[in-house]
């Protein structure tokens, strides 16, 4: 593993469990056992860094989705285990980095997603073509609908996994989404994992 590597990984990690402002060059050289002028060789400043650790975590989100995708037996199955994962995700990350991210360092975001540097984690029409080749979803749905990729973004613009309340209006809104492009099978899936949900 080449240095850049080793620094955004333990940047993520610091800045998850910490917040991005609390951890100073400092606090990260130390962490490594590296001095700050070899952060600064490879990184300009802390934005840059900050841009390399959110795109790294899009690329192990986009990992985590297509391994349960794959392992998955239905596509609902799938949408559920999704659900457990990111709340799972949220749990573990310090309430100061979504603060941080959400005061200071929201226009990082908006310049990777403007360069396309920060994809989407799921191809939502896969997905939609997944589950009415199952049988699940109805066939005579439009997949070209934006409202999936609204719902997401709205999950992205609001913090919906800072607390329990925002959590369920969140799994409502989705699981509800999802019973309206259902067959009876994707209705009887859905009643299953539902009840299985832990969050």
């Amino acid at each position: 593993m080449d240095y850049r590597q080793k620094i955004i990984e333990t940047a993520a990690l610091m800045f998850r469990t910490y917040g991005i402002r609390a951890v100073t060059m400092d606090m990260l050289a130390n962490e490594l056992g590296i001095s700050k002028r070899t952060i600064y060789e490879k990184f300009r400043d802390k934005d840059e860094l900050l841009a390399g650790v959110l795109k790294l975590m899009a690329v192990k989100q986009k990992e985590a989705v297509v391994k349960v995708f794959g392992e998955s037996e239905n596509v609902i199955a799938a949408i559920f285990r999704l659900f457990d994962m990111v709340c799972e995700h949220f749990r573990n990350m310090s309430p100061a980095f979504r603060l941080d991210m959400e005061k200071y360092y929201n226009y990082i975001v908006k310049n990777l997603l403007e360069s396309y540097e920060l994809l989407y984690t799921t191809n939502n029409l896969e997905m939609l073509k997944r589950g009415i080749k199952e049988g699940i979803f109805r066939e005579d749905i439009d997949i070209t609908n934006q409202c999936l990729n609204e719902v997401l973004r709205m999950s992205g613009e609001r913090d919906i996994y800072s607390s329990e309340n925002n959590r369920n209006v969140f799994r409502d809104f989705y699981v509800n989404y999802l019973r309206g492009i259902s067959t009876p099978k994707g209705l009887e899936l859905i009643n299953h994992y539902n009840n299985k949900l832990t969050f």
